[in-house]
């Protein structure tokens, strides 16, 4: 009787982070807790709802509206768009918050849905709406991450990252919005 070697598994991790630079980051953070950046974004209307958003560098993030609400449907919806970002966000928070705990992450993928209606047509004339009862009225986020931590831990930094996340942190809390037309 021959004896055979227990299988082994293979994983393959996600890329890394810098851990040094996030150390260094984050003592920066705790040196000066009022420090913050500005993001900026030009959006220019092609026509019907259709948008490009500027982003430094990049490509121009493109927005439109589905059919049913009179888009052309050529890309996701404004809202979709504030979904991505804070999957985006919550993402690299898992994975800062991953890193500094020295855990590995092999998958890291959420899945985001958000209820949202439009009865007041943008203010167009329908629904007479209180601003609390228009936007999203529910966000769920489900993630799957995997890695060599167990389960309890992969949660722990899913929870804790969620605390620290500045777009979910946005999007809880009352923040000072100014809107007026340019100089």
């Amino acid at each position: 009787m021959s004896a055979s070697a227990a299988p082994t598994t293979v994983t393959a991790y996600l890329r890394p982070i810098d851990r040094d630079g996030l150390m260094q980051f984050a003592e920066k953070g705790r040196c000066n807790p009022g420090s913050r950046g500005t993001n900026k974004v030009h959006t220019v209307v092609e026509g019907q709802y259709r948008t490009l958003s500027y982003v430094g560098d990049h490509q121009p993030v493109v927005v439109d509206e589905p059919l049913h609400l009179f888009g052309e449907n050529t890309a996701p919806a404004p809202g979709e768009i504030v979904l991505s970002a804070l999957g985006g966000c919550l993402a690299v928070g898992i994975t800062a918050v991953a890193t500094w705990k020295q855990v590995r992450l092999s998958r890291l993928e959420l899945h985001l849905e958000g209820d949202i209606g439009n009865p007041a047509a943008w203010g167009a004339g329908g629904a007479e709406k209180l601003p609390a009862d228009m936007g999203f009225q529910e966000i769920r986020v489900a993630v799957t991450i995997e890695g060599d931590a167990s389960r309890e831990e992969l949660d722990a930094i899913v929870q804790h990252a969620n605390v620290f996340s500045p777009v979910a942190n946005s999007m809880r809390n009352p923040i000072p919005f100014k809107i007026g037309l340019a100089a």
